[in-house]
């Protein structure tokens, strides 16, 4: 049987439907020292899809006591993006105060609200409206969607 992150890497190989093409390293939840950890590993940013209020105010106060959140936090102190799709609501105030903190130290907070311009036809097309919306704080532009035109 496999280990752990083995798994987690098929999985992700297999839902994405590229069993075999690009880059994949998947980590244990626990381990805060693995490389995404660090400041010295460079990427493009950190998008978490969905993210729970507890990890919000987690890192609105600079906890990490786990692989994401430290992963999170280094994002933040390297001047890094990081996006963030709330998942709960209603918002309380306690919510909508530990969000103002992150967007205040630059963190893109990007609400899981679809458009319906484009009129979509599946709960697939509402999911691939905020995943893009998501991907485009990183300038990363892979999922096609139906963009805003304007009014002829």
């Amino acid at each position: 049987m496999p280990a752990e992150p083995e798994r987690q890497e098929q999985f992700w190989r297999e839902q994405a439907g590229v069993p075999l093409a690009g880059k994949l390293h998947c980590h244990t939840w626990s381990n805060v020292g693995a490389s995404i950890a660090s400041g010295s590993f460079r990427t493009l940013g950190m998008v978490i899809i969905p993210c729970s209020m507890s990890t919000v105010s987690k890192l609105a106060v600079g906890l990490s006591s786990d692989l994401l959140e430290r992963a999170a936090d280094v994002q933040i102190k390297e001047g890094r993006k990081l996006v963030i799709v709330p998942r709960e609501t209603p918002f309380s105030l306690i919510h909508l105060r530990n969000l103002t903190t992150l967007a205040e130290v630059g963190v893109r907070v990007v609400p899981a609200i679809p458009a319906w311009y484009h009129q979509p036809q599946t709960i697939e097309d509402l999911v691939d409206f905020v995943v893009a919306r998501a991907l485009d704080q990183l300038d990363i532009d892979c999922i096609p969607i139906q963009r805003w035109q304007g009014h002829g």
